[in-house]
């Protein structure tokens, strides 16, 4: 991999232009069925390109429009400060959840990424 991230690479094009690598990367998004998530790192070996920071990033910069909730923490935490509408539609999705432990202090759920992690498979269409 280079120095420079494949969105860093990207900036040379025109400011209103979607750089390769985000729409790539929201492509995956796209593909994860309802009720099943992948993983920053996932989506980023899927791609075999860039890493979860970059994919983070990604996701951070240009993923309200597409089903963002799908692509999360390999802890299986919900998205801090995006928790409540990110369980509202794992709720509706029934995407797999299993109760937080005390020690976390949480209230909230976390994902079951055992049964709710999606590995891209057949129906993937392949690698893009």
């Amino acid at each position: 991999m280079s120095e420079q991230s494949p969105l860093e690479d990207a900036s040379a094009g025109q400011a209103d232009e979607l750089p390769e690598y985000a729409e790539r990367v929201l492509d995956v998004t796209e593909r994860i069925p309802p009720g099943r998530v992948m993983t920053y790192g996932d989506v980023a070996e899927w791609l075999e390109e860039g890493g979860p920071r970059q994919v983070g990033r990604v996701m951070a910069l240009y993923g309200g429009a597409v089903p963002w909730w799908r692509v999360v923490r390999a802890d299986g935490v919900l998205l801090p400060g995006s928790e409540l509408r990110a369980l509202a539609h794992y709720r509706a999705e029934g995407t797999p959840l299993r109760q937080s432990g005390r020690s976390s202090g949480g209230h909230l759920p976390r994902l079951d990424m055992r049964r709710a992690r999606w590995d891209g498979g057949a129906d993937a269409g392949g690698h893009t």
